[in-house]
């Protein structure tokens, strides 16, 4: 049973009501994370502008999806992970892939190291190491791409976090996360 109520746009007013009528204009949904952040309409507001700014960054959607998913499996996030999993399949992603990508690693070699990075930031708390810096450069990602997979990842644990305090309802095809996801 959810801790946060998920706002009922029908019978939210105000910011909430507006950003929540939005989403679902763009979406054609609204999921319960977006519905339970309207508790708080800043915060909604503050998520929904960083994914908007995020999206028009050069990390295209399927690396972006693949770190949330990366991401969801480090903070042991089952709707993140389940939500994303589905984002994933929109997006033509295989399920062996997002298996992958949930345990922080890529059949390609770029996203691979993307999200190797990303895994140690959020293991890390940010306080990654020089070597761990150069390897993701050696990979080809440069200071801009470095600094939009770490603005990701945050945007990521904001979700995770409001969903682990909130108890949110799935409301996506369920995905489990295997032990060795949330080490």
């Amino acid at each position: 049973m959810p801790r946060l109520p998920a706002i009922d746009p029908a019978a939210a007013n105000g910011d909430a009501k507006d950003l929540l009528d939005a989403v679902q204009r763009k979406l054609g949904i609204t999921p319960n994370v977006i519905r339970t952040l309207a508790n708080s309409p800043a915060a909604l507001k503050a998520y929904l502008a960083t994914g908007d700014a995020l999206a028009g960054g050069r990390l295209n959607a399927r690396t972006r999806e693949a770190i949330a998913l990366t991401v969801a499996g480090a903070n042991d996030c089952v709707y993140c992970a389940s939500a994303h999993a589905a984002i994933s399949k929109n997006l033509k992603v295989e399920e062996p892939e997002i298996q992958r990508r949930l345990n922080g690693s890529s059949a390609d070699p770029a996203t691979n190291a993307a999200l190797a990075f990303a895994r140690k930031v959020v293991d890390k708390r940010g306080w990654v190491s020089d070597e761990d810096l150069q390897e993701v450069r050696a990979a080809g990602h440069d200071d801009d791409a470095v600094t939009e997979i770490v603005a990701n990842v945050a945007a990521n644990i904001l979700t995770n976090y409001v969903n682990h305090i909130a108890q949110t309802e799935i409301d996506f095809p369920r995905v489990e996360l295997a032990p060795s996801q949330a080490a």
